[in-house]
């Protein structure tokens, strides 16, 4: 389980160091297998200006550029499309390591001309994909550590990332809210208040669901929700920025909510492109033998007694594992039908163990998420979705206990 230091302070109010909490996690039996911390990369990089840069005499591509430093001014060749003079850049001196490419700076001769160091890209320095061309900073002084200047201006991009050792017993630490929760009880901070009121619906939802009787012990109770005329697209940067640190990459918003709220409460969640379904969706065990083109583009057959959402058209969706890619969310979504649900742990790892899919959420419906939170999840990210997408949400439609 990864976190960042900022995410955990989202649910915790607590003045104490990363150090301090990956003690206290492994006292708690959450052992702390590891602590990436981008800023310890970039304490060697300083702030620098280039005050002239003038075209290289043997290529076309390179320019020689006088670089005002800490120590003075000095000369660097820099092939950057956008070097430039009067702009504010990061510096690399001779001796030090460029974590993007595994190498230490050294002075050197580019086509004949002498170079004192380097200005680095985002990419160079791990920061991101960018290498179009160096970083350019809006402010920052001559001599200034860069760590010291990200930490101050760009502190998403250099959050500290924690990751921890999940026993079987301890799903409760597979969202950041149940991991502040213990730090909380430990007496290393204060839990948030992280409520929401509850959305009042406008209508009532096209799409109904039911549990077959035969199916309501592995899926005792399924909450949904209509929400009509959102906007899909890009998530929110902070989003982007919390799902990448752990190692996520942000698909659109709509999908990106799942995924934040599977790590933040531990409360998998899926969303259907309401225009794309059916009729009206059914919870059940499957016959046998049905298959379903899942959203990792691999088409499963099903085997009897296994937990499945199907619509008129058939299976829509695997219990607690996975969705259908039929059924999917696209950049085109303007009506979207929300599922927060429980499905029974023994079933869910029969079912996944069998299909060989492992997905975020079979792996906490698999250890036990807790069912008191199937309600609250789906208030929850109504209303991340009304915020950041626009729409219209429905009475709440519940099937099961």
């Amino acid at each position: 389980m990864k976190f960042t230091l900022s995410w955990l302070k989202s649910h915790l109010d607590t003045d104490a160091s990363v150090d301090e909490i990956a003690e206290a996690l492994t006292d708690l039996g959450l052992e702390v297998e590891g602590i990436e911390n981008p800023l310890e990369k970039l304490r060697d990089f300083t702030i620098a200006k280039i005050l002239e840069a003038e075209q290289h005499p043997d290529a076309d591509r390179l320019r020689v550029c006088k670089v005002d430093t800490d120590q003075g001014e000095t000369q660097i060749v820099c092939g950057a499309p956008n070097a430039r003079a009067g702009i504010t850049v990061v510096l690399a001196k001779p001796g030090t390591y460029i974590p993007g490419l595994d190498i230490t700076i050294s002075v050197g001769k580019i086509r004949g001309v002498e170079s004192h160091g380097m200005m680095a890209s985002e990419k160079e320095l791990e920061l991101s994909d960018e290498h179009n061309g160096i970083i350019e900073l809006p402010s920052g002084e001559v001599g200034e550590n860069f760590a010291d200047w990200m930490a101050a201006n760009e502190p998403a991009k250099v959050d500290p990332v924690i990751e921890i050792a999940i026993t079987p017993n301890r799903a409760d630490a597979l969202g950041v809210r149940g991991i502040a929760r213990d730090l909380a009880a430990r007496g290393l901070g204060t839990l948030k208040a992280r409520d929401c009121d509850p959305v009042e619906g406008t209508f009532k939802s096209p799409i109904n669901v039911t549990i077959d009787d035969d199916t309501l012990d592995v899926c005792p109770v399924f909450y949904g929700r209509y929400i009509r005329g959102v906007k899909n697209g890009p998530s929110p940067q902070w989003l982007q920025d919390q799902l990448k640190a752990i190692g996520l990459r942000p698909i659109s918003f709509l999908v990106d909510v799942t995924n934040f709220f599977t790590f933040d409460r531990n409360r998998p969640l899926h969303v259907f492109d309401a225009d794309k379904v059916k009729g009206d969706l059914r919870v059940h065990r499957a016959k046998g033998g049905e298959e379903l083109l899942a959203l990792d583009e691999k088409t499963y057959t099903l085997q009897e007694g296994m937990v499945a959402i199907s619509d008129d058209q058939g299976v829509e969706s695997l219990g607690g594992i996975m969705g259908g890619e039929v059924s999917g969310v696209t950049e085109d979504t303007v009506n979207v039908f929300l599922e927060a649900a429980f499905f029974d742990p023994v079933r869910t790892a029969y079912t996944g163990r069998a299909l060989k899919i492992n997905s975020d959420a079979r792996y906490r419906f698999d250890r036990g998420i807790d069912p008191a939170w199937t309600p609250i999840g789906i208030e929850h990210a109504t209303r991340m979705i009304l915020d950041h997408a626009g729409g219209e949400a429905s009475e709440v439609v519940i099937a099961g206990m």
